[in-house]
């Protein structure tokens, strides 16, 4: 049972997959930075600033007048967080645009690359498989 754990362990798909979800969490600090302290910034700005987080509506309960959203939570009433949910889909919306322009810009760099390595990997083609028959015809006959 070891030894089979010791070959599943040793597989390309597992050892990449760690180094996938390692790389991926310290990306997530890089794209999280941009996000927040990047665009949002510049998001409060076309919006004069506005943030939605603290909006929220009593279900039931009592809840201090203009009180923010965690003494709301906290003060045990039943409240619907939709400023909260809104301002989660938004981050999510920008986080999943800035990933999508780093990963084009990756595929980018990687398709000027790729071709690049292959040109200069590529053997020279030899002679077809009709040009050498052609060529031993030619021998036999000129020995002939």
């Amino acid at each position: 049972m070891f030894s089979e754990f010791k070959t599943f362990i040793a597989r390309g798909n597992v050892i990449e997959l760690a180094v996938g979800i390692i790389i991926g969490a310290a990306f997530t600090a890089i794209v999280n930075s941009v996000v927040v302290d990047l665009i949002n910034p510049i998001i409060g700005l076309l919006t004069g600033g506005v943030d939605f987080t603290d909006k929220y509506v009593v279900l039931s309960g009592e809840v201090p007048a203009g009180a923010s959203l965690e003494v709301a939570r906290t003060s045990g009433a039943a409240i619907f967080a939709y400023g909260a949910f809104a301002m989660a889909v938004l981050n999510f919306l920008i986080i999943a645009w800035v990933v999508f322009l780093i990963v084009r810009l990756v595929n980018k760099l990687q398709s000027r690359i790729v071709p690049a390595k292959e040109a200069a990997e590529e053997a020279p083609a030899g002679p077809s498989q009709e040009e050498l028959l052609a060529q031993i015809r030619d021998l036999l006959a000129a020995r002939a």
